[in-house]
């Protein structure tokens, strides 16, 4: 993580709050950036809602008997980026939620 300092006096006696960030020597205030969370998928691709996506290795889903075969692509997907299975999509009639480590962004032609 990287020290905070007033972009004003360059100090980094900063205060934190909620959505603000205040220098103690100075008084500046300014927004605090909130860290965008990007999913990557096997290859390192980033991810964005609406994509599609194709699995790159077999996996059963727990609890059924269905295997999602390698190869296999989605319609388009949801993230959810602070979730354990950041990846909600549509693959073979079924809802899932999968690991981004498991498929590859399909590039559009």
């Amino acid at each position: 993580m990287t020290k905070l300092s007033c972009p004003l006096c360059e100090m980094d006696d900063i205060a934190e709050h909620e959505t603000l960030l205040e220098c103690m020597v100075c008084g500046h205030e300014w927004e605090r950036e909130l860290e965008a969370t990007e999913v990557k998928d096997a290859y390192g691709n980033v991810l964005e809602d609406g994509d599609i996506v194709q699995m790159i290795k077999d996996k059963k889903l727990t609890g059924t008997s269905k295997v999602l075969k390698s190869g296999m692509k989605s319609k388009g997907i949801r993230l959810h980026p602070d979730s354990d299975h950041p990846i909600s999509c549509k693959m073979d009639g079924l809802s899932i939620g999968l690991k981004p480590q498991f498929v590859k962004k399909v590039v559009k032609a």
